[in-house]
């Protein structure tokens, strides 16, 4: 991809580094992960229009957005833990604001009051409330079930299990660097596709094209955060194919020149500078993580002619989910 139509080289290199990838990685590279990631949020527009009309309505919902990531329960979880706490700190803004109102007005009545009527309970307002997915079971139902503070889901289980694995895996990435590299990898933690660049990012991503609705904040705050997933899981997987190669290539020269690898001493020279993933890896990795299950594949081997199958929707692997806090 040229540079003139690379919009987040820079972003992008941020997510590598936050990644594993310490070297610098061409525009080649960042263009081809681009590129990608393009595809991949196009995709997902297209599918949610799809359900959205299947359903009756011109416009997308957040709802339409989960749905594709359903049998990603930690991802699930971590996203309703984000709108939830989003919807707690506007009702906590919105009383604020209301509250300063108040101040202005009369004197020792507290805020919340009415004349002759209960005080209200912020409290209970601004609880964390649960977000209710439409294809749960407890939404089938009119009455709702009472929530138990000491009571955790199977989903919060598993993505507390999750950001567990994320944790050690940045704890691994960080504990050899200098407090220089450190203070470089906590800025660039916070990369970003979305934050302050909503408008780039709509035009970007075709909103307009794809989809004619307009998004609301929660679409595109739901976006960066897996736009943020899709590259870093490109970067680990072109990581372990790069390190593969580099293992091959030297067991191979060991071989070749006939003697046993020797291990590095104290006055050996300097080794050569780790080089930064390539093209070839991006695309191996980005092959690898589009094949088709085995038992999918085993469906299709009696069909006729070929199956053309749509783009598949890039998925963590082994239930490790990296991805900056909200």
């Amino acid at each position: 991809m040229a540079d003139k139509t690379a919009k987040y080289r820079t972003e992008i290199q941020q997510m590598m580094y936050v990644s594993g990838e310490t070297a610098e990685a061409s525009a080649e590279t960042t263009g081809m992960i681009e590129e990608i990631v393009r595809q991949q949020v196009i995709e997902m527009l297209r599918q949610c229009t799809e359900q959205a009309s299947r359903r009756g309505s011109r416009s997308i919902s957040t709802d339409d957005l989960i749905f594709l990531i359903r049998h990603d329960q930690a991802k699930v979880s971590r996203l309703r833990t984000f709108l939830s706490w989003k919807d707690v700190r506007k009702n906590v803004k919105d009383q604020d604001d209301k509250g300063a109102e108040a101040d202005l007005g009369t004197g020792d009545e507290p805020v919340g009051a009415v004349a002759g009527g209960p005080v209200v309970d912020t409290a209970k307002k601004n609880k964390k409330a649960k977000v209710g997915l439409p294809w749960e079971v407890p939404s089938f139902y009119n009455q709702e079930v009472p929530e138990r503070d000491d009571e955790e889901d199977e989903d919060e289980e598993e993505m507390n299990y999750a950001t567990l694995q994320r944790l050690k895996k940045a704890d691994e990435r960080t504990k050899a660097m200098t407090k220089e590299e450190y203070v470089t990898w906590s800025e660039y933690r916070q990369a970003s596709f979305t934050f302050r660049k909503g408008k780039r990012f709509k035009e970007w991503a075709g909103f307009g094209v794809v989809t004619d609705s307009k998004p609301n904040d929660d679409i595109v705050d739901i976006l960066g955060f897996l736009t943020f997933e899709i590259v870093q899981t490109l970067t680990e997987e072109a990581l372990k194919i790069k390190e593969q190669e580099d293992l091959g290539k030297e067991k191979s020269g060991s071989e070749q020149s006939g003697k046993k690898r020797k291990l590095t001493g104290l006055f050996d020279p300097p080794s050569e500078g780790r080089t930064p993933v390539e093209t070839r890896h991006i695309q191996e990795a980005f092959r690898r993580l589009q094949q088709r299950p085995n038992k999918q594949r085993a469906l299709c081997n009696f069909t006729r002619g070929l199956n053309r199958t749509p783009l598949k929707l890039v998925r963590p692997c082994a239930g490790i989910f990296c991805s900056p806090v909200y």
